[in-house]
């Protein structure tokens, strides 16, 4: 089937849905466009409460399908919204930017196309999760590792590659890893960017740039093009790693380690993504809200947590991270990193395969003794973190989704862990700050009163991503069965969103929810993209909205008053910046 784009052609209607859909169903089959109720509803769940309806959702298995769907697309200016898997959590998940798209969910396309060992990279398309490609590597024996998240074993690379997400190991800046994209245009084009437009190329995926203008990066975090394949690098096996965790007791002290991380991090003693969190941010990895031994009151009373940090045996701020190499260069940056986090206040701990091994072995005698259960729980913990630096993911590292959600964790859990699904609420705002310990107590300082403002418990990590800047995720965690809670979330977000951008801490990505709000104050820069895209689909059919907020005009939701007590008088500036 191919349908010629008609430039006469307008979306007038049902109808016209109606002759689109049944094209579509002549070129997927039947049971992979879908507009039913039931199958809809599953792509409006969305952690941040703020969901759109789609029209349809159809699952193409290939490139050639895109063509044709972007094809038909464009003849009846139907928009399209392309998902890798929907698991996008705190960021949308599956969710348009705006009602009545068709999402265009890439999960059958999961072929692993090529793994090359010798030359340590994959092709994939977008459709290939984390477990996937950590099983083919460790299933075939093949000794490369790739970078992994924390966000789970069911989430997709590409995805989160073209979101510029990052991951934990020396290939956790993970855009950087990354050669030769093939992009389906709005017209129906392919393109193959870098090297991979000269059919006779042998470098396509070894080197990035190709020859012209560097094309690759504006097709991530953009509308402009889907993505359906792309090289990605993969790490050769350490000879060792030992992981580290330094817990800190005093919340001011994060300001003189983040100082002294940083040469190592610069001079590449800290090869990988170095994370630092705060202690709720750890606590709510290991629990849900403990409305009993807080007697029903939120946020977190301030006993409460340091009864909790205790109990847990983390600091005010806790810092982890990996080191690679040969035995002989992890055991000089162990002893660079000893001096540098040398202090009172700072206990400094490393994880390696013999001290699992040997906790293995204890747990063995201890059996279901409470000793056995205490050391059963920080083993599996352990190992979870350990094995991330190795490229093999976990869900274990979800459980802070569900900190407020009624009911806690799912008995299931952390097996098919899907925050989404489970009704969890949870906004995340990521700024980006500079790699100084004075500008993280700033930050911690800005939002601190606006978490107490609407009352919810302040997570916050900061993450070495670059060798110069922190990237910081900031979670707003919320019960979502209570309207008033989640209307205050929301405008807790918002005023977060507008104090950070206000400060000159933009996110290095955003949810669904802020996409129109990223013209603040920016000057040319989003006039260049709205005209990129202009000239690459000038009726806007792929994704309107996403990451080009002069594109469309963006919905957003309605707060009241009433979500929490004095709302218009602790937030005079609120209706202005949400537009009420």
């Amino acid at each position: 089937m191919s349908c010629e784009k008609n430039s006469e052609s307008e979306f007038t209607g049902p109808q016209d849905i109606g002759i689109a859909l049944q094209l579509w169903s002549e070129l997927l089959g039947r049971e992979h466009v879908r507009s039913d109720v039931q199958s809809l509803t599953a792509y409006t769940r969305s952690t941040a409460s703020f969901s759109t309806q789609p029209l349809a959702v159809l699952s193409p298995k290939s490139t050639e399908e895109i063509v044709e769907i972007v094809r038909v697309a464009g003849k009846f200016r139907i928009p399209v919204y392309p998902i890798s898997r929907g698991k996008n959590w705190g960021y949308g998940d599956a969710c348009a930017v705006t009602e009545g798209q068709v999402i265009v969910d890439l999960s059958r396309m999961d072929r692993i196309i090529e793994v090359n060992e010798e030359l340590a990279y994959a092709v994939i398309e977008p459709g290939v999760t984390q477990r996937q490609l950590s099983e083919y590597l460790r299933e075939n024996n093949i000794p490369l590792w790739m970078d992994c998240t924390g966000a789970g074993p069911d989430t997709s690379l590409v995805g989160n590659i073209l979101e510029r997400g990052f991951g934990h190991s020396p290939y956790g800046n993970r855009f950087q890893t990354v050669a030769g994209l093939q992009i389906v245009l709005a017209d129906g084009q392919v393109l193959k960017t870098g090297f991979g437009h000269y059919p006779q190329a042998k470098t396509t995926y070894l080197f990035p740039y190709g020859i012209g203008p560097y094309l690759d990066g504006i097709f991530t975090q953009s509308n402009l093009g889907i993505v359906t394949r792309l090289g990605l690098w993969l790490m050769p096996a350490a000879e060792c790693i030992n992981h580290f965790l330094c817990f800190i007791e005093k919340h001011e002290d994060i300001e003189p380690v983040v100082e002294r991380l940083r040469p190592l991090r610069m001079n590449g003693t800290l090869r990988s993504i170095v994370h630092i969190g705060n202690d709720l941010r750890l606590i709510s990895g290991g629990q849900t809200y403990p409305l009993e031994m807080s007697g029903g009151k939120v946020p977190l009373p301030q006993e409460v947590r340091e009864k909790l940090r205790k109990q847990a045996g983390v600091g005010a701020w806790n810092v982890s991270g990996a080191l690679y190499g040969t035995k002989q260069q992890v055991a000089i940056a162990r002893r660079a990193l000893a001096k540098a986090l040398k202090g009172k206040g700072r206990e400094l701990v490393f994880i390696t395969d013999r001290k699992l091994a040997v906790g293995g072995f204890l747990l063995g005698l201890l059996g279901d003794s409470q000793w056995g259960r205490n050391l059963r729980g920080k083993l599996l913990a352990a190992k979870a973190l350990f094995d991330m630096n190795r490229g093999i993911p976990s869900s274990r590292f979800l459980a802070g989704a569900y900190w407020r959600r009624r009911g806690g964790l799912p008995p299931n859990f952390p097996n098919q862990a899907d925050p989404a699904a489970d009704n969890c609420g949870m906004l995340w705002l990521s700024p980006v700050i500079p790699m100084l310990g004075n500008e993280v107590l700033r930050l911690y300082e800005l939002i601190e009163p606006i978490f107490k403002q609407y009352g919810f418990d302040l997570f916050i990590t900061v993450h070495m991503v670059t060798e110069r800047a922190l990237g910081s995720v900031i979670t707003v965690a919320y019960n979502k069965e209570e309207m008033a809670e989640t209307e205050r979330a929301l405008a807790c977000y918002y005023t977060l969103f507008n104090a950070v951008m206000d400060a000159g801490y933009i996110p290095y990505r955003i949810g669904i929810q802020s996409m129109a709000d990223l013209a603040h104050d920016s000057e040319v820069f989003w006039d260049v993209v709205s005209n990129i895209k202009s000239a690459l689909d000038p009726y806007t059919i792929i994704a309107p909205g996403r990451y080009n907020p002069k594109s469309t005009t963006m919905p957003r939701p309605s707060l009241s008053s009433e979500a929490h007590p004095g709302f218009e008088e602790k937030s005079s500036s609120l209706n202005t910046i949400i537009k009420l």
